[in-house]
């Protein structure tokens, strides 16, 4: 009785459960496999969030690239220079003929403008409060000497941030009229332009306020002419003379700066 009761079937039964067939449990996992493929990979292997169908390697070279622009090593080539470069680079920027472009071309630097940039910083507060001094000195013998700090703290300011916010903004104003620079090659332009004021901060002191006067405006208009002649290389092919006047008031603005601020 027992076999008979055993062979009964009992898929119609109530509560009875079926029992599990091998393809429908293949079904089951490939699905189970795409729906996980469909979700989002988290975390992925760099560390941050990776949404389905981007590729790792993607990732990782958008990761280093930024790394790149915060590493020092990324601008080793940029002081990669010798004495004889520098003061060649020099020479040309006193005198304002059109091979300064075509010499930084394949190899800008940017150890000569910052050289620059700090020596004519500390050169503008020194020398500036002793021309300071002995005009009035000249006016008044009683007068004592007395060092204004603040003098170091307005050339920092005016150097360097001349030296850094001019060329850039010049440069996005090159990429929105279409020309394709290098913000690296204006910085160096630029750094080299204020050479001329370190000897001018020298002849400054001179306590003769038409001679100071005199030596500013050349030195304004020489380095003026400097940037306008080196600029106007990016524009050869259009007319912008509007942008090359820009740079020229600028320039000659800054010579004003230094010789009413520092050497009053």
């Amino acid at each position: 009785m027992e076999e008979g009761y055993t062979s009964l079937p009992a898929s119609h039964l109530l509560g009875s459960v079926p029992a599990v067939i091998a393809e429908d449990k293949t079904t089951s996992v490939a699905s189970e496999a795409a729906s996980t493929a469909n979700l989002h990979l988290f975390p992925p292997s760099n560390g941050g969030y990776q949404a389905p169908g981007t590729p790792s390697g993607a990732d990782e070279q958008t990761t280093s690239s930024w790394q790149g622009v915060f590493s020092i090593s990324s601008y080793s080539s940029y002081f990669n220079v010798d004495t004889d470069v520098v003061v060649e680079r020099i020479i040309s920027s006193v005198y304002p003929m059109n091979d300064f472009y075509r010499k930084i071309d394949g190899n800008p630097d940017l150890y000569g403008p910052i050289w620059i940039s700090a020596t004519l910083m500390f050169m503008l507060a020194a020398l500036g409060n002793f021309g300071t001094y002995l005009m009035k000195k000249r006016n008044d013998s009683s007068t004592t000497w007395t060092f204004d700090v603040t003098y170091v703290e307005w050339s920092a300011c005016a150097i360097f941030g001349y030296m850094l916010a001019v060329p850039a903004a010049f440069y996005f104003l090159l990429q929105y009229f279409g020309f394709r620079t290098s913000l690296v090659r204006l910085w160096c332009m630029w750094g080299y332009s204020l050479f001329i004021f370190m000897p001018i901060c020298l002849l400054l002191v001179v306590p003769v306020e038409l001679f100071r006067w005199i030596i500013i405006l050349l030195a304004g208009i020489a380095s003026s002419w400097f940037i306008a002649v080196n600029l106007k290389a990016y524009t050869q092919s259009s007319d912008l003379m509007m942008l090359i006047v820009g740079a020229m008031v600028l320039q000659f603005a800054l010579a004003l700066f230094i010789k009413m601020f520092f050497f009053p």
